[in-house]
């Protein structure tokens, strides 16, 4: 199953990037697809990846030293490590109960440099920032990739 976890680059950016379990994540969940019953494979895939992008910010609040980026990884997990939430915040939010290593992560969607001020502001509870970053798209970039992501 398609998964989109919430990180922090640092976390991402450690000698041993395994992501640790159990942990939030975002799919195309039942709840997802019902919410937009119109929409289509990619635009509930978006749907997720923004959720895990706003799963960022709030990782980003709790850890003042890492890079104000928000960061998604999208990883293929096997279906017995995610479990629906009871209380799910939004709809495409899951739980993943077993720990996620590179072999896993398919792409990293990271914001621009240039975003870091809008994101720490957003991070920090700053709605305008927030409305701004709903404007801008996360950047592609390929697992071999992890460590060239440029830092603001």
């Amino acid at each position: 199953m398609r998964v989109y976890l919430p990180v922090t680059l640092a976390e991402l950016q450690r000698v041993d990037p395994v992501l640790p379990a159990p942990r939030v994540a975002h799919a195309v969940t039942p709840a997802l697809r019902a919410l937009w019953p119109e929409e289509d494979d990619e635009g509930w895939e978006y749907a997720a990846q923004a959720g895990a992008a706003d799963g960022s910010l709030v990782l980003l609040a709790g850890a003042p030293e890492a890079p104000a980026l928000r960061v998604v990884v999208a990883a293929d997990v096997p279906d017995a490590y995610v479990r629906a939430l009871d209380d799910a915040p939004v709809p495409s939010a899951v739980e993943v109960v077993g720990d996620v290593d590179l072999g896993q992560v398919v792409s990293v969607h990271v914001d621009e440099p240039a975003a870091a001020p809008d994101v720490a502001a957003a991070a920090a509870g700053d709605e305008a920032a927030l409305e701004r970053l709903d404007e801008r798209d996360l950047l592609w970039y390929d697992v071999s990739e992890i460590a060239q992501i440029p830092v603001p």
